[in-house]
């Protein structure tokens, strides 16, 4: 699978480990900065993977910050990214399934490498379940317009 991936200062640490591990998994990662733990603004990093993700260049996206929230809200303003915070499994599971989410925010303050590579796990591997879900992710395409 192709990721995209980024993070603020907040989040630079986390995103190395994220940016290795999944690498190592055999994905293919497209990092899009930042590059240190210098101040920085995490809505250049959010524009940048919601729009690689959005273009299909990239298959799903991942943005860390401090709490996640941030990014979320940058990465929802690009026309066609659906990025949600998620904390728990079912969390995960259900912004896949029901929401057709392709970009995950995580917040370093509150996972470690393990449980972000844990919830990465889920959002990576769950489909869209369709149906009478399609139809409320075409609405929320239709709010874009």
């Amino acid at each position: 699978m192709k990721i995209a991936i980024g993070a603020d200062h907040a989040g630079f640490s986390l995103k190395e480990q994220l940016r290795r591990r999944l690498a190592a998994e055999g994905n293919e990662v497209v990092d899009f900065g930042t590059g240190s733990v210098e101040s920085c603004d995490y809505p250049d990093f959010a524009q940048s993977v919601g729009r690689d993700v959005a273009q299909g260049r990239s298959d799903r996206g991942i943005l860390v910050c401090s709490t996640g929230i941030g990014m979320a809200m940058a990465a929802n303003k690009v026309d066609g990214v659906r990025a949600a915070p998620a904390e728990s499994d079912d969390e995960v599971k259900l912004t896949r399934e029901h929401n057709d989410a392709n970009v995950l925010t995580l917040g370093a303050r509150y996972v470690d490498e393990n449980r972000a590579m844990e919830l990465i796990d889920i959002f990576l591997k769950t489909e869209f379940a369709g149906g009478r879900h399609a139809r409320r992710v075409a609405k929320i395409a239709q709010l874009e317009k």
